[in-house]
């Protein structure tokens, strides 16, 4: 069986004592100081971002040379410079050195996912899934190199002495700009992509998560990639935004908010046409009917509402459920919401960690208070959490609300564990109101009725599409299992990542046509 989000069991002891084992690992390396690699070569500058643990903010991740403007031009420069060459690199030899990377990441698991409960908070099984991720990733896309044969097509010819081929090549230098919410799956996801059809990449992580990024470069260097080939530089808004518009980078991919998505989106192709990759959010559906399996969908919105408290952009947000069992499926909900275990993500049954960071808590207790101001209710949570230690992180309760639809709970994408309910007179009215929104990343269903499943499969406006799913109502897409991506607002290329139409967004097309 696949180790996946939705199959990793915590009752699993020799998992849970390998996690422990690299706690006591990794513990003692934390806070240290992290360069930048351009072209193989390690700066460490004078400006540095010192990370926090949002579990508890004396904790001190890791410090990271911020790069500047110039590091920046030194990188595309030298992956210019590379990008012929890297092409030139057969792509099974490139596929052969991803598969490498393979192996050495899967046996540091233990150890990244230890760190990386410390840096962004995730629980054992969430952090765990990560690097399992980010593995898949890498064996994934190179199994999809050798299908495709390098994605090079004989074409037909109009003569004997004519031959014509379609060769799919790589556009030179790419950027990859991720987020700290997958801080390993989605800084690699992209640069892996990039990399094996023979791109030459600048990867820019958050500062928040960018210890994650270096143990990517850390295994890359490990697994042999050429320098050339591979850059890191850590650094702030200003350092992606001058990656993201350099003159020389051919393509870009961006996971992140709507509105930093389509600024990118419009600006980086000003000059030339350019591919732009951009994973935006959402603000993901579920709907119950009458004819669905309550306690399943019960479990299904709480793990997708408040798994790694809410912030990923596949998170369950709101919830329109048919009449007839609506206050029935509401109770059952607030019960399973107040089973879960909130507390240090370290600790073995903890379910939800902290948020990462003030800001995050400042928008959760304005939607609090949003809710309340607009007559609706707190079913459940609406508070700061600050017993037992928790007073030292960022940690807020798991919240369940009702609200009128006017209140911006239900069209807003919030990043914190909250979810909004609403009733419905029937599915069509529920498939209106869940497509009523700029986004389409995910959504599910939950109904005992085949009829019901094709009518959303075919009218929901989604690019991932769940139906009865306990392990997530809209979450836990897997590498060649689901393939993710959004719709509408939410995503650009049409090609979700871990899909088999993935790889093709980082190639273009040569028609190459030889007589005699």
């Amino acid at each position: 069986m696949k180790i996946t989000y939705a199959t990793m069991s915590a009752d699993n002891e020799e998992l849970q004592q390998s996690y422990d084992d690299a706690l006591e690992r990794v513990t003692p390396g934390l806070g240290a100081d992290h360069p930048l690699v351009v072209n193989g070569e390690e700066r460490s500058t004078d400006e540095v971002f010192e990370e926090r643990s949002p579990t508890d903010r004396d904790i001190v991740v890791g410090r990271y040379s911020q790069a500047s403007t110039s590091d920046v031009d030194d990188a595309v420069a030298a992956a210019s410079a590379y990008a012929p060459e890297w092409e030139e690199v057969p792509w099974q030899d490139r596929v052969a050195l991803m598969r490498k990377a393979a192996d050495i990441m899967e046996k540091r698991t233990f150890d990244y996912a230890a760190e990386m409960a410390y840096e962004v908070g995730k629980n054992r099984l969430e952090a765990l899934g990560d690097v399992a991720e980010t593995v898949e990733f890498y064996r994934y896309y190179a199994d999809q190199m050798e299908q495709h044969d390098g994605f090079t097509i004989a074409l037909s010819a109009l003569s004997d002495n004519e031959s014509n081929v379609s060769v799919l090549r790589p556009y030179g230098v790419w950027g990859v700009i991720s987020p700290f919410n997958f801080p390993l799956a989605l800084a690699a996801g992209g640069s892996i992509g990039a990399l094996l059809t023979g791109n030459a990449v600048i990867l820019k992580p958050s500062n928040v998560g960018a210890l994650m990024a270096i143990r990517f470069m850390d295994t890359m260097r490990e697994a042999g990639i050429p320098p050339g080939a591979f850059h890191l530089v850590t650094g702030g808004d200003e350092v992606g935004d001058h990656l993201a518009h350099h003159p020389s980078v051919d393509g870009l991919t961006f996971t992140g908010s709507y509105d930093v998505g389509m600024y990118l989106y419009k600006t980086v192709r000003e000059d030339r046409p350019k591919p732009v990759i951009a994973e935006m959010g959402g603000k993901n559906p579920a709907i119950v009917t009458a004819t669905a399996d309550l306690d399943l969908a019960a479990e299904g919105v709480a793990r997708g509402a408040f798994g790694f408290s809410g912030q990923k952009c596949s998170a369950t947000s709101r919830v329109y459920v048919e009449r007839p069992v609506y206050d029935q499926f509401v109770r059952k909900l607030v019960e399973h919401t107040r089973n879960l275990a909130i507390k240090n993500p370290i600790e073995r049954d903890a379910f939800t960690g902290p948020v990462i960071d003030e800001e995050a808590v400042q928008r959760f207790k304005e939607a609090v208070e949003e809710v309340r101001s607009k007559g609706g209710e707190i079913e459940i949570g609406g508070t700061v959490l600050v017993d037992d230690g928790l007073d030292r992180g960022n940690f807020v309760s798991p919240t369940v609300a009702t609200a009128p639809e006017d209140s911006y709970v239900w069209s807003q994408e919030l990043f914190v564990p909250f979810v909004v309910v609403g009733p419905v007179d029937s599915l069509e009215e529920a498939l209106v109101k869940a497509n009523d929104t700029p986004f389409g990343l995910t959504a599910g269903l939950f109904a005992g009725d085949d009829k019901e499943v094709e009518t959303f499969f075919r009218d929901i406006d989604a690019g991932t599409t769940y139906v009865n799913r306990a392990a997530g109502a809209t979450t836990g897409a897997w590498p060649d299992i689901q393939s993710f991506g959004g719709w509408k607002g939410s995503g650009t290329s049409g090609a979700g990542g871990g899909g088999p139409w993935y790889l093709r967004s980082y190639l273009r097309e040569q028609s190459r046509t030889r007589i005699g």
